[in-house]
Protein backbone atom coordinates (compact mmCIF):
# COMPACT_ATOMS: atom_id res chain seq x y z
CA UNK A 1 0.00 0.00 0.00
CA UNK A 2 1.49 3.45 -1.02
CA UNK A 3 -0.21 6.88 -0.19
CA UNK A 4 0.11 10.24 -1.72
CA UNK A 5 2.11 11.43 1.41
CA UNK A 6 4.37 8.70 0.96
CA UNK A 7 8.47 9.57 1.41
CA UNK A 8 10.56 9.69 -1.28
CA UNK A 9 14.63 9.69 -1.28
CA UNK A 10 14.80 13.36 -1.59
CA UNK A 11 12.07 13.78 1.21
CA UNK A 12 13.63 11.21 3.47
CA UNK A 13 16.42 13.51 2.88
CA UNK A 14 14.94 16.37 4.40
CA UNK A 15 13.66 14.58 7.66
CA UNK A 16 16.91 12.94 8.04
CA UNK A 17 18.90 16.88 7.88
CA UNK A 18 15.63 18.60 10.30
CA UNK A 19 16.73 15.62 13.22
CA UNK A 20 19.54 17.03 15.20
CA UNK A 21 19.92 13.26 16.49
CA UNK A 22 20.80 12.37 13.17
CA UNK A 23 22.95 14.96 11.87
CA UNK A 24 24.98 15.05 15.26
CA UNK A 25 25.68 10.78 14.29
CA UNK A 26 26.35 11.67 10.99
CA UNK A 27 23.51 9.32 9.50
CA UNK A 28 23.14 9.19 5.55
CA UNK A 29 20.31 7.78 3.81
CA UNK A 30 21.63 6.81 1.44
CA UNK A 31 18.75 4.79 -0.67
CA UNK A 32 15.09 4.45 0.04
CA UNK A 33 11.66 3.20 -2.28
CA UNK A 34 8.98 1.00 -2.03
CA UNK A 35 8.93 0.02 1.52
CA UNK A 36 12.60 -0.31 1.75
CA UNK A 37 15.83 2.05 2.95
CA UNK A 38 19.76 2.10 3.18
CA UNK A 39 21.35 4.10 6.33
CA UNK A 40 25.12 4.52 6.51
CA UNK A 41 27.04 5.88 9.11
CA UNK A 42 30.89 6.29 9.53
CA UNK A 43 32.62 4.55 12.63
CA UNK A 44 33.16 7.10 15.30
CA UNK A 45 35.69 7.04 18.28
CA UNK A 46 33.20 9.13 20.44
CA UNK A 47 30.40 6.56 20.09
CA UNK A 48 31.95 3.86 21.40
CA UNK A 49 30.77 1.93 25.13
CA UNK A 50 33.87 0.96 27.62
CA UNK A 51 35.18 -2.22 25.34
CA UNK A 52 35.45 -0.25 21.79
CA UNK A 53 32.66 -1.28 20.34
CA UNK A 54 29.15 1.01 19.18
CA UNK A 55 27.10 1.93 21.94
CA UNK A 56 23.74 -0.24 21.66
CA UNK A 57 22.27 3.00 22.03
CA UNK A 58 23.40 3.91 18.88
CA UNK A 59 22.81 0.34 16.81
CA UNK A 60 19.11 1.15 18.26
CA UNK A 61 18.83 4.14 16.45
CA UNK A 62 19.78 3.20 13.17
CA UNK A 63 17.82 0.15 13.56
CA UNK A 64 14.99 2.28 14.48
CA UNK A 65 15.88 4.79 12.10
CA UNK A 66 16.04 2.58 8.91
CA UNK A 67 12.87 0.61 9.95
CA UNK A 68 10.74 4.09 10.44
CA UNK A 69 11.78 5.32 7.12
CA UNK A 70 11.19 2.33 4.99
CA UNK A 71 7.93 2.48 6.50
CA UNK A 72 7.50 6.21 5.51
CA UNK A 73 8.29 5.60 1.84
CA UNK A 74 4.97 3.73 1.84
CA UNK A 75 2.85 5.27 4.07
CA UNK A 76 4.41 8.99 4.85
CA UNK A 77 5.16 9.78 8.05
CA UNK A 78 5.05 7.58 10.97
CA UNK A 79 5.84 6.70 15.20
CA UNK A 80 6.97 3.45 16.36
CA UNK A 81 4.82 2.09 19.26
CA UNK A 82 6.70 -0.63 19.73
CA UNK A 83 10.84 -1.46 18.98
CA UNK A 84 12.53 -4.22 19.77
CA UNK A 85 16.22 -5.25 18.68
CA UNK A 86 19.07 -8.25 19.11
CA UNK A 87 22.67 -7.64 19.37
CA UNK A 88 24.54 -10.53 17.45
CA UNK A 89 28.01 -9.65 17.93
CA UNK A 90 30.16 -6.56 18.93
CA UNK A 91 29.68 -3.47 16.38
CA UNK A 92 33.23 -2.80 15.18
CA UNK A 93 33.45 -1.59 11.88
CA UNK A 94 35.02 1.61 9.33
CA UNK A 95 31.35 2.12 8.99
CA UNK A 96 27.71 0.67 9.23
CA UNK A 97 24.74 0.28 6.99
CA UNK A 98 21.10 -0.14 8.04
CA UNK A 99 19.00 -1.78 5.91
CA UNK A 100 15.16 -1.49 6.62
CA UNK A 101 12.44 -3.66 5.23
CA UNK A 102 8.47 -2.75 5.30
CA UNK A 103 7.06 -6.21 6.21
CA UNK A 104 3.62 -4.79 6.03
CA UNK A 105 2.10 -1.72 5.87
CA UNK A 106 -1.49 -1.32 7.44
CA UNK A 107 -3.94 1.90 7.83
CA UNK A 108 -2.92 1.70 11.47
CA UNK A 109 -0.02 -0.66 12.08
CA UNK A 110 2.87 -1.02 9.54
CA UNK A 111 5.46 -3.72 10.28
CA UNK A 112 9.12 -3.18 9.52
CA UNK A 113 12.72 -5.08 10.13
CA UNK A 114 16.09 -3.63 10.15
CA UNK A 115 19.64 -4.98 9.97
CA UNK A 116 22.78 -3.65 10.82
CA UNK A 117 25.93 -4.27 9.05
CA UNK A 118 29.55 -3.68 10.08
CA UNK A 119 32.03 -3.22 7.28
CA UNK A 120 35.95 -4.47 7.66
CA UNK A 121 38.68 -3.00 5.58
CA UNK A 122 37.80 -4.54 2.53
CA UNK A 123 33.96 -3.20 2.54
CA UNK A 124 32.69 -6.80 3.23
CA UNK A 125 29.93 -6.70 5.43
CA UNK A 126 29.20 -8.77 9.07
CA UNK A 127 25.65 -8.81 10.09
CA UNK A 128 25.98 -7.06 13.91
CA UNK A 129 22.32 -6.35 14.99
CA UNK A 130 18.15 -6.66 14.13
CA UNK A 131 15.52 -5.33 14.71
CA UNK A 132 11.73 -4.30 14.65
CA UNK A 133 9.57 -2.60 14.95
CA UNK A 134 5.70 -1.24 14.77
CA UNK A 135 4.56 2.15 13.76
CA UNK A 136 2.05 4.14 13.50
CA UNK A 137 0.77 6.40 10.83
CA UNK A 138 0.13 9.80 11.81
CA UNK A 139 -1.47 11.24 9.08
CA UNK A 140 0.90 14.56 9.27
CA UNK A 141 1.27 16.16 6.20
CA UNK A 142 4.93 17.26 5.01
CA UNK A 143 6.44 20.73 5.72
CA UNK A 144 6.89 23.16 3.41
CA UNK A 145 10.86 22.14 3.31
CA UNK A 146 10.16 18.14 2.37
CA UNK A 147 10.22 17.44 6.01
Amino acid sequence: MSEPGAFDLQALNAVNASAAFNRAMGFDVIAAGKGEVTIRMNWRDDLTQYSGHLHAGLIAALLDTACGFAAATLVGAVTASHFSMNCLRPAVGRYFVASGTTLRAGRRQVFARAELFAADERDDLTLVATGETVLVPTGEPRKADGS
